[in-house]
């Protein structure tokens, strides 16, 4: 049994996950954001084993989190794709840019995700997808046995991710989406990094940015 967990706030409502990986774990916690002291409680009040701290990318609203939900587990690792190292590094400059108070001192990522590779904790299964566009190492986790897929920024209901961002680009963004998001099975539920979930299906033949580009068909 797998359980998920939305939990969403802050400036930007984003989306954290915290995902149950068996009946009583361990857990592992994806974007942690605005929202991440109740997460935290949760995890608390639960009593969760949480064995690690999953990120999409490093963009402010998906990382500020971080600080709280690692004390919980100071020895949980936390994992990011090698490209967005850098912008993990400049989530202060990212906090000011936009007026926000300061994060304080952020854990360094300890593990690097590549392209491809599975990531396993307990009955949770995730292949590693590699989605730059959004932000170069934007990734996406997919579960192929609960047929979810937790996209981040790259796709929403609706809509895609933004491209003008530093290090984003718009061809590349729209390309991952081709490959790395309309590739999974139409019943796939996208858990997004903002707004309501989705399914792949949903989104190829309603989502106006791809239908236009692609005609609604499978690619």
């Amino acid at each position: 049994m797998i359980r998920i967990q939305t939990f969403s706030g802050g400036d930007f409502a984003e989306n954290g996950y915290l995902v149950v990986c068996g009946e009583k774990g361990p857990g592992i916690v994806i974007d942690p954001g605005a929202s991440a002291s109740s997460m935290a409680k949760t995890i608390e009040d639960e009593q969760i084993q949480l064995d690690a701290i999953v990120l999409t990318h490093a963009h402010l609203d998906h990382v500020e989190g971080v600080p709280e939900i690692r004390a919980l587990a100071p020895e949980a690792p936390i994992f990011l794709h090698a490209d967005d190292g850098p912008l993990y590094q400049s989530v202060e400059m990212q906090a000011r840019a936009f007026n926000l108070p300061s994060v304080g001192t952020m854990p360094p990522p300890t593990d690097t995700m590549v392209h491809g590779e599975e990531l396993t904790f307990g009955e949770c299964r995730f292949q590693i997808r590699h989605a730059p566009g959004h932000a170069p190492g934007h990734v996406i986790l997919y579960c192929e046995e609960e047929k979810a897929a937790f996209v981040g920024d790259v796709v929403f209901l609706g809509a895609i991710g933004r491209a003008d961002l530093p290090g984003g680009d718009f061809h590349q963004l729209m390309d991952s989406i081709r490959t790395q998001v309309l590739s999974l099975p139409d019943d796939t539920r996208l858990l997004t990094g903002h707004g309501p979930e989705t399914t792949v299906g949903w989104e190829r033949r309603t989502n106006p940015f791809l239908v236009g580009q692609y005609g609604g068909e499978r690619v």
